[in-house]
């Protein structure tokens, strides 16, 4: 007993000990570039080249977490709306909600954007102002399209899974069923639904790239006109290893979070 107590001590410094030494692997690969750099002029200049670059990809990708966060905000309005539709127990209201969430859902996200930048105008006559209608705002109506039908399934799913007895339960306590929904029902759809939320937005994130193919002056954009600018191979194969690694470093803590989250609820 005593050797085995006299071993937790050891194991409490030696784990600080091993993290500090798994950060500075990630020197490692810094430290071979640095070194391959030096040793091959093709890589040093593209290394140049995409830190000049490096302010107008920043740019871009701003537009990317631009067109992102405005089209899960209009997703998830659009959303909580056809989900409440769906639930609704008159047949007129659910069953087209029900149609919208199979149809835009199933539906290619390219092609919804090319649907949106086609059907809409370039711009709208209200009076006598013009409003232009431009084509990042058609990538976020063509994104929040297939956004407000995955919302829907989320609600819909977090509300089913509470049970009946729940309800059941409120009621006998005398509470109205506008208190039940406030204070019981919708608490725990919140919980519930956070967790795909996040990993939608991620993925509606990475689906930004395809703003690029309508014009829209993105990440991605910005990358390919680098790319024919400098016209060379290590800089095109570097310039698009940036472009991963940008919307990497913006994705990958939004889906450790998200499994964090469904950890935390899994345990509560």
């Amino acid at each position: 007993m005593a050797t085995a107590d006299s071993s937790l001590p050891r194991a409490g410094i030696a784990w600080p000990a091993a993290r500090r030494f798994a950060g500075l692997l990630w020197l490692l690969p810094l430290a071979a570039l640095a070194l391959a750099a030096s040793r091959h002029p093709d890589l040093a200049r593209a290394l140049a080249g995409a830190w000049q670059w490096s302010p107008a990809l920043l740019r871009g990708f701003l537009v990317n977490i631009g067109v992102s966060v405005l089209a899960i905000a209009l997703g998830t309005a659009g959303g909580l709306l056809v989900g409440a539709l769906r639930l609704s127990p008159v047949a007129l209201l659910a069953r087209p909600a029900h149609w919208y969430v199979q149809v835009f859902r199933n539906a290619p996200w390219l092609v919804l954007i090319y649907f949106s930048t086609y059907v809409f105008p370039f711009e709208i006559n209200v009076g006598s102002h013009v409003l232009p209608f431009p084509d990042w705002f058609k990538v976020v109506v063509g994104l929040a399209l297939p956004a407000s039908a995955n919302v829907a399934e989320v609600l819909r799913g977090a509300v089913q899974s509470i049970p009946l007895t729940q309800w059941e339960a409120a009621s006998s306590m005398a509470f109205s069923r506008w208190q039940i929904l406030r204070l019981i029902i919708v608490p725990q759809c919140v919980r519930r639904m956070l967790p795909p939320w996040m990993n939608l937005y991620a993925t509606l994130t990475m689906g930004t790239a395809l703003a690029s193919l309508v014009g829209v002056h993105d990440l991605l954009d910005t990358a390919q006109i680098a790319s024919n600018t400098v016209n060379q191979t290590a800089f095109t194969v570097l310039i698009y290893f940036v472009v991963m690694a940008m919307f990497f470093a913006w994705c990958y803590p939004i889906s450790r979070f998200t499994r964090f989250l469904e950890q935390k609820h899994a345990v509560a």
